[in-house]
């Protein structure tokens, strides 16, 4: 270590929430996306048009369609999208002009860490595929299956789903804007996330419910509602980052 280096702490600390917090970043981030209506609504409707990608993908070629849609979209475009949506609040906090090209240079400067962090997911999403198709081995149902039977696999299938979903959670609810925001890496940045959100449970699970009940609308408006509810998230995620982690220990990394 160099003579004078500040030796900064493995994971940041977090600020203490309220329960109803999450209804503040959810008018923070409205406010964000009409000041760049925009370069926000663009990058929604490119999320659309992967989301029909994706679904195009599982209706032709079944299952493995669905996974290597999924997979690849994620992991090749998943994390620049979302960067770019955090660099569109970013540049609003401070003032700075906001563009397609501006905002796609500050995700280019965090990509690496980002696309780390999205290859963990990955391997997390096929551990919970295996997981899956283990269910089936273990509790098969029969032509005919009991009430027992069905009661039995629904309950071990949902209580595996929702392990899996509260890591990804946690690991992901701020860890990509600390990226996008500070000269970080990835381990710090994600067990920064699952510190603010294990110890902010209550704030965290109406925050769930609120991306829950995002994902819902999206779908039943046939992915159409996405082209505004997806960048809202972003916008809504960078501002509850700001609120709950301290970051100060970290230098902030500089938008192009």
């Amino acid at each position: 270590m160099a003579t004078g280096e500040a030796i900064r702490p493995l994971v940041a600390g977090a600020h203490a929430l309220h329960w109803t917090a999450p209804f503040g970043w959810l008018r923070a981030g409205w406010h964000d996306l009409r000041a760049a209506a925009g370069t926000s609504l663009g990058y929604g409707l490119v999320m659309v048009g992967i989301s029909w990608l994706i679904a195009l993908a599982a209706w032709r070629l079944g299952n493995l369609g669905f996974y290597l849609g999924l997979l690849s979209g994620f992991v090749f475009l998943g994390p620049l999208l979302a960067l770019t949506l955090y660099a569109v609040s970013a540049r609003l906090a401070c003032g700075a002009p906001v563009s397609l090209r501006r905002t796609i240079g500050d995700a280019r400067s965090a990509l690496g860490d980002a696309l780390v962090f999205a290859v963990i997911l990955l391997v997390v999403f096929l551990i919970w595929a295996r997981a899956a198709a283990m269910i089936h081995v273990f509790f098969p149902l029969g032509a005919a299956p009991s009430l027992s039977a069905w009661l039995r696999f629904l309950g071990i299938g949902s209580a595996i789903g929702a392990m899996f979903c509260a890591i990804i959670f946690m690991a992901s609810a701020f860890s990509l804007p600390m990226m996008l925001d500070r000269q970080t890496d990835t381990v710090t940045a994600v067990l920064s996330s699952i510190h603010a959100t294990l110890r902010n449970k209550p704030a965290m699970l109406v925050w769930a419910g609120v991306i829950g009940l995002f994902v819902v609308v999206g779908v039943l408006t046939a992915f159409l509602a996405y082209a505004v509810l997806l960048p809202w998230l972003g916008h809504v995620v960078w501002h509850g980052y700001r609120e709950t982690l301290d970051v100060a220990a970290w230098p902030p990394r500089p938008l192009l």
